[in-house]
């Protein structure tokens, strides 16, 4: 089942303007997929920095990669070889002098800080970042926003032929990273106290971080604690929601939320197999409220900023999409199919004054709750952030 990404388009546009595009995102999300896509159309040199055959071809990289200068080469989990990066400026300079400035190099890599700091050394100007995420609501419009959150976004899991595929699927997922992937990646942490880290994540999904309580849980210091999440949010797998920062002179909450980024990942790390078992689980209106997050996000144009807005007074609201106009929007998250608002949410909004606020919910239809708050469906939260997302998107670059 071939389904086109919608980011397909932009990274074309960005391989005639670049002469390298960085596409992210964590494994299993389609990056090689889109990657041989992308390469029918060029003629292209696939290499995967994982294969020990395509390293020999790269033990003198400049001399091999010069050979190929006419073509575009793609190279996979480039994190692999960060000394890489050296090589592929000095052929990228040279290649400008000789009129060959665009679409040189496609790199695909699954750690975007390991990525972006050792491309923001060496490629400044010379490279542009997309993230790929897993598949949202609108690129899997034939399947159900349900199914689609409960096996997650990932192609082999939410379009596994039954529950039970999917969710094998998922914890191997979970197996690989812990004791293949993470392990290459150089940090030396114990499978299972990482896992038991993964899991206590997912259990307080959408929760303000605490990293005492989980470290005392963990038997570990605070500072280890740090470090065990700055891994998994570098590897695309948890998402810090930072606190809204303004001038309203209220007292604001300065902790962090968490989530784990993939709805079916936090239903693996705990057990939970099918839709009957998590309509009836705790987690299951943060998981939903996790899930919304994801997808809204997938859809926010280039230097968006996301955020969430609580005092220590009551006033809160989940998501604030802070757009590149400067324009805030105010995104609630209700589980129920007749959502209502607490005083919390109006608090928040008199002191944000947000462009548009809305309560995403499970039903299909948009109608006002009030004069400044609409009821909307997930997919019609998301066709109004691509609205915002139609003029031309300026280029992530570094420099």
């Amino acid at each position: 089942m071939m389904i086109t990404r919608r980011l397909q388009s932009e990274l074309e546009q960005l391989l005639a303007a670049y002469p390298a595009v960085a596409l992210m995102g964590p494994r299993k999300a389609g990056k090689t997929t889109l990657a041989f896509d992308i390469a029918e159309r060029y003629s292209a040199i696939y290499l995967d920095l994982e294969s020990t055959v395509d390293q020999a071809k790269l033990q003198n990289a400049e001399l091999y990669l010069s050979e190929h200068q006419d073509k575009l080469v793609i190279l996979d989990e480039l994190q692999r070889a960060p000394g890489l990066f050296r090589s592929l400026r000095g052929l990228i300079d040279q290649g400008r002098r000789q009129g060959r400035r665009y679409g040189r190099f496609l790199l695909l890599g699954s750690a975007s800080i390991d990525l972006l700091q050792q491309s923001s050394e060496t490629l400044a100007g010379r490279i542009a970042y997309l993230e790929l995420t897993p598949f949202d609501a609108l690129e899997l419009a034939d399947v159900s926003t349900d199914l689609l959150w409960l096996r997650g976004g990932f192609p082999d899991s939410v379009l596994a032929s039954q529950d039970a595929i999917s969710m094998k699927w998922r914890q191997d997922f979970i197996r690989t990273y812990l004791e293949r992937d993470i392990p290459r990646l150089g940090p030396r942490i114990p499978a299972e106290t990482l896992r038991r880290f993964w899991t206590m994540l997912a259990h307080n999904q959408g929760e303000l971080l605490n990293a005492a309580k989980l470290a005392a849980s963990l038997g570990v210091d605070g500072k280890t604690v740090s470090r065990y999440l700055d891994l998994l949010v570098d590897l695309l797998l948890v998402r810090r929601l930072k606190p809204w920062h303004g001038n309203t002179g209220k007292r604001l909450i300065k902790s962090p939320k968490t989530y784990v980024r993939d709805s079916g990942i936090v239903h693996a790390l705990l057990g939970i197999s099918g839709k009957e078992t998590l309509l009836g689980h705790p987690i299951c209106g943060q998981s939903w409220e996790g899930f919304v997050i994801e997808n809204c996000l997938s859809m926010a144009p280039p230097h968006s900023k996301a955020s969430f807005y609580r005092t220590s007074a009551g006033a809160e609201c989940d998501l604030l999409i802070t757009f590149p106009d400067q324009k805030t929007w105010a995104i609630e998250i209700k589980r129920n199919q007749a959502p209502s608002l607490a005083k919390g949410f109006y608090f928040a909004q008199s002191d944000i004054e947000p462009e548009a606020s809305f309560v995403v919910y499970p039903g299909q239809e948009t109608y006002p709750m009030n004069e400044t708050v609409q009821a909307i469906s997930l997919i019609n939260m998301m066709k109004l952030i691509d609205q915002k997302n139609k003029r031309k998107r300026p280029a992530d670059t570094t420099g």
